[in-house]
């Protein structure tokens, strides 16, 4: 765990650092969002977020290849994360060049299908599906690929969607990691596997370019993560998930690791949690289609009736919004893991108590100041 906890640390140095100089090129290049009808922000602000995202990543990945124990897993451990980060690498280009140039939206969602691809000929994909009751069914290769690389399409754009306000994404996605994490190192523990997996060592360094990058970005933001950021994390959140139900053997993936029966729950949560993570944002995705086109208008084309858009509009400040969506993370993220391997009494009610918390802070409405005319 201290090995993992170094990960993390130097992923959010080094993005912390490079988050600077990522604002300067920016600044130098042009690749600035300017202040539009649906934006909240009131002045330009710089992209190119992804960029310093992206270097903490690789940091990470480097340094935990040296590190005593992580540099013992075996070659498929950092031959998959390495897999994971050129994807992101290839998607992060695909995000600086829109943030420079603003691409087409079917040319960015073709390099989305691009960097998905790259996985699943690298073999990070999904190998078979859970049925209730323990089964399995075996997915043919064309049936893996597809489904691997919907998978990685719909978080990409699941975390671009709740792009929305200074800091939601970044916490959103890095809640998701430290949730990620827990559940893969924990299973392994519990099945008596090795504890150098590709999964836990994505998730750290995720979750720590998550941490490094939220202090320029949370409101008032200095520098957006952009679509090479947002997009980033999406694909590395997605392939760290990927990767686990590679590593681990069906029978492997049972809560004790006595050869028992599985739960369906703990089966299905390597490719449920990053859905899980993201339900929010999902649901504000679906709704976004809908809307649009039974308006006559393009899937794609933007507009100010996200969900975050809605908490302020009902008096919610900026930063509240914010921790409010972080509230609902952290409940999805963090409750499926422990309802997942720990589903006791104790863990229903601490959830249940914290969704009712969760659901009141949502609801109920702030006192908003209205500021003092000057006459």
């Amino acid at each position: 765990m201290r090995e993992y906890l170094l990960v993390f640390l130097v992923a959010a140095a080094v993005t912390y650092l490079l988050g600077v100089v990522a604002r300067e090129v920016a600044v130098r290049t042009g690749a600035v969002a300017r202040v539009r009808d649906r934006d909240v922000h009131a002045v330009p602000i710089p992209y190119f977020g992804g960029l310093a995202m992206l270097g903490g990543l690789v940091a990470a990945y480097l340094v935990a290849q040296s590190l005593p124990f992580l540099s013992t897993a075996q070659p498929a451990v950092f031959k998959d994360a390495g897999t994971v980060l050129v994807a992101g690498a290839l998607i992060c280009a695909v995000g600086v060049l829109d943030d420079l140039i603003e691409l087409d939206p079917l040319m960015k969602l073709g390099g989305q299908v691009a960097a998905a691809g790259f996985l699943v000929l690298n073999e990070v994909q999904l190998y078979l599906v859970q049925l209730p009751g323990g089964g399995q069914q075996a997915l043919v290769p064309l049936q893996a690929q597809l489904i691997s690389i919907l998978v990685v399409v719909a978080t990409v754009n699941a975390v671009n969607f709740v792009d929305g306000l200074d800091g939601l994404a970044g916490g959103v996605v890095g809640l998701g990691a430290v949730g990620f994490f827990l559940f893969s190192y924990t299973l392994a523990d519990l099945n008596g596997e090795t504890l150098a997996i590709t999964a836990a060592v994505l998730c750290a360094g995720l979750a720590g370019a998550c941490a490094g990058f939220l202090p320029h970005n949370f409101w008032p933001a200095r520098i957006f993560m952009g679509d090479s950021g947002s997009m980033l994390i999406g694909l590395v959140l997605a392939g760290s998930a990927l990767t686990l139900t590679g590593q681990f053997t069906p029978t492997s993936l049972s809560r004790g690791g006595d050869g028992g029966e599985a739960s369906f729950l703990v089966l299905l949560l390597p490719v449920f949690l990053p859905i899980a993570i993201l339900i929010v944002p999902f649901v504000d995705l679906v709704l976004a289609v809908v809307r649009r086109t039974a308006a006559g208008r393009s899937p794609f084309a933007p507009d100010k009736q996200h969900l975050h858009h809605r908490l302020l509009e009902i008096g919610h400040s900026h930063r509240r919004a914010v921790l409010i969506m972080w509230l609902w993370a952290a409940l999805i993220a963090l409750g499926s893991v422990l309802a997942s391997l720990y589903p006791d009494r104790i863990t229903w009610a601490v959830l249940g108590g914290w969704f009712v918390v969760t659901v009141a802070a949502t609801f109920s409405l702030p006192r908003v100041r209205v500021p003092h005319e000057h006459v």
